[in-house]
């Protein structure tokens, strides 16, 4: 049986709770408004409840949110991958994953409790406010605002008790763990990959590379005919001779292929990749 210290959000109340089960009973918490006053934040979290004096973040954001992630708090997020879905949209259940910044070098872990718009949730988590002086608090519902450029929830302003408002440190955050597996097809971020119309694309670029029936071969052997006159008109007229390969009279016979050898070649083998 284990105490647990309570804060009670905007009414400065302190309450002794008896963890018997895994569920916390919800208590309604009224946040005070935001304001600029400057505050030291939280701590660091590990998974190992024994090794402090207090209570840590882990073993609570496990027991409330049944995600079942262990190790301390910065390694949940990719410990999630193949386990549990991962985003960036905040989801009553989801942990809230943050990263090591500046004091808190082992990560912090929190479930959200309720989301309220697209820029504000609450929270459920322990050991971030210290209370009196103590540390290892658990604070239920309690406000985190995005204050993230592009509303991706990279980064969050948390409830900080000692000073009754938003803490104004910037926390990064990697994103959200949800109580979920993975979809087939689904990055662990959450974002989704290529469609599999690619293998598609690539056939299409295979067929499109057919070979050539005349290779870089056809004119081995020949030899200049000595005296001969410039074949370049010849070979314009076999070429249209060709392309009109229905005509009465065969190419064969005509005087002009008797005398042109590489024209003969050419002939031979556009007849053989009609054939």
């Amino acid at each position: 049986m284990q105490g647990w210290t309570v804060l009670k959000a905007g009414g400065w109340q302190l309450a002794t709770v008896l963890a018997l089960s895994a569920q916390i009973a919800p208590i309604t918490a009224q946040a005070r408004p935001a304001g600029f006053v400057p505050a030291a934040d939280a701590g660091d979290d590990s998974d190992d409840d024994d090794a402090l004096p207090y209570r840590q973040c882990v073993p609570f954001a496990r027991q409330v949110s049944g995600i079942q992630l262990y190790g301390d708090a910065h390694t949940w997020w990719d410990q999630a991958v193949g386990h549990y879905a991962r985003g960036h949209e905040p989801k009553v259940g989801a942990v809230m994953s943050f990263r090591p910044h500046g004091p808190m070098t082992l990560g912090h872990v929190a479930m959200v409790s309720k989301v309220i718009d697209d820029r504000t949730v609450l929270l459920r988590h322990a050991n971030w406010s210290p209370i009196d002086g103590r540390r290892g608090n658990v604070e239920l519902d309690v406000r985190a605002v995005d204050v993230s450029p592009d509303n991706d929830w990279s980064e969050v302003r948390v409830w900080y008790a000692p000073i009754g408002d938003l803490g104004t440190t910037r926390w990064p955050v990697n994103g959200f763990i949800y109580k979920t597996r993975p979809r087939k097809g689904e990055a662990p971020d959450g974002i989704h990959l290529a469609s599999a119309n690619a293998p598609r694309v690539t056939q299409l670029s295979y067929h499109a590379a057919t070979p050539s029936h005349i290779d870089s071969n056809f004119l081995a052997g020949i030899r200049p005919e000595s005296g001969a006159a410039t074949t370049t008109p010849r070979r314009t007229w076999l070429v249209a001779r060709a392309a009109d390969r229905d005509s009465a009279t065969p190419a064969t016979t005509a005087p002009a292929l008797r005398n042109d050898p590489i024209g003969r070649i050419i002939a031979a083998h556009m007849k053989h990749a009609d054939d």
